[in-house]
């Protein structure tokens, strides 16, 4: 895959049989299983190692998980059920790899934190790797080990024959050399299965824009989604905000069922009521999201295709988070999302996108460049202001998106 000059992802909606999601859901556990092996197996070679007991009994055990910890014959012998419930090899292995490039990634990154046990949910994912044949000589959509039979069904080794809809379509129309990588099959609290593929092509997933020539700068702020230095307003369209009571409402109903349950000594996961109310709450999490995500898909979008540069402001959400007042405001606009969208979506059609450092952008007038200090510093209830050097009138964000557009320049 690293072969290939271009990298894409598509993730389609599939509909399985109820002989599918039995085989779905046993390589999920089976998938979560395998993680979790290796995190007891960690835990206790660092206890092993901790204790100091220089016996042959203790390095005996050391040697003995050291070994089952880079093989995978282990665990099928040692877990009779994963072969009885038929959970693949591939599932497994990909698994363990996923555990050690979690601990590859706390090793260069520290703040990412070390792989912790994966509880059961109602959610899952595993992964599958694809290959193909040696008499494969130009690996497409159609020839692998995982591949599309046509716009509307896709061959899983492990699963079978899925229906599937989503906008893989205008990929299989030029196939010619598109490579299917890794492929994770996932399920969402609500039960809808979904298949994410990665796919490498030597020639573009997109079409080429011819560029406007044109820049653009951007300010973000939770007043309205964006202010560009065009002087255009995105409003912010305030999802999680205007769902809020009605998900309040539906969760005190969780709440109360959850209660109940409990008095009467039952499980959660025998209680149809409490799960049809979770469902529904489910449903409206999911449809919030996709909201969202859809919205800030579109607005990326039409930024990078009509410019030819975007500059916006460097957010750190994660520490804009610890302001109490701003944390349900800042997560439910989707920042940092939106600026990942817009700093892949640069690199797909081929324009460019630049993160700068907001210190002062806010507090600076774009006309003569006087810095707002002491007394005279801007608060969040001043959106507009005069400059007492050049008096100059801004409207708050607009000012900043210019100051934004000409740090980049």
């Amino acid at each position: 895959m690293n072969d290939y000059q271009y990298h894409y992802g598509v993730k389609v909606r599939c509909y399985p049989s109820d002989k599918q999601k039995r085989i779905i859901e046993y390589n999920l556990n089976g998938s979560r299983f395998a993680y979790n092996e290796m995190v007891a197996i960690d835990r206790e070679l660092y206890k092993l190692h901790k204790c100091k007991l220089y016996i042959k009994q203790v390095q005996d055990r050391i040697d003995y998980l050291t070994e089952r910890k880079d093989s995978t014959k282990f665990l099928f012998g040692l877990r009779s059920w994963l072969n009885k419930f038929n959970v693949g090899t591939d599932v497994t292995s990909m698994a363990i790899r996923n555990y050690k490039a979690a601990w590859n990634m706390f090793m260069k990154v520290h703040t990412t934190g070390i792989p912790k046990f994966h509880k059961k949910q109602h959610s899952g994912s595993f992964q599958l790797p694809n290959r193909y044949s040696s008499k494969v000589t130009t690996p497409s959509l159609f020839n692998g080990n995982i591949r599309f039979l046509d716009n509307k069904r896709i061959n899983i080794s492990l699963i079978g024959r899925i229906r599937v809809s989503g906008s893989h379509k205008r990929l299989i129309v030029n196939h010619s050399d598109i490579r299917i990588g890794t492929v994770t099959v996932s399920k969402d609290a609500v039960e809808n299965y979904y298949i994410s593929l990665q796919l490498a092509s030597d020639t573009p997933f997109v079409e080429n824009y011819n560029k406007p020539g044109d820049s653009i700068g951007i300010d973000l702020n939770t007043e309205n989604f964006l202010t560009t230095s065009h002087g255009d307003v995105i409003d912010n369209p305030r999802y999680y905000r205007k769902s809020k009571k009605r998900l309040a409402k539906l969760q005190r109903i969780l709440s109360r069922r959850q209660l109940r349950a409990k008095k009467e000594h039952r499980r959660l996961l025998d209680s149809k009521n409490y799960q049809k109310q979770r469902v529904i709450i489910a449903q409206l999490h999911n449809k919030i999201c996709n909201r969202r995500t859809n919205f800030l898909h579109e607005t990326s979008t039409a930024l990078i295709k009509n410019h030819d540069l975007v500059v916006a402001e460097e957010l750190r959400s994660k520490n804009l988070l610890k302001n109490h007042a701003l944390a349900m405001s800042i997560s439910d606009v989707g920042w940092g999302t939106f600026l990942q969208m817009l700093e892949y979506k640069a690199e797909m059609y081929g324009n460019t996108f630049v993160a700068v450092d907001p210190k002062y952008t806010t507090q600076t007038c774009s006309n003569c460049g006087y810095v707002m200090k002491g007394k005279e510093r801007l608060t969040l209830s001043d959106r507009t202001w005069t400059c007492p050097a050049c008096a100059q009138h801004h409207i708050r964000d607009y000012n900043a998106a210019k100051n934004i557009l000409a740090k980049a320049m």
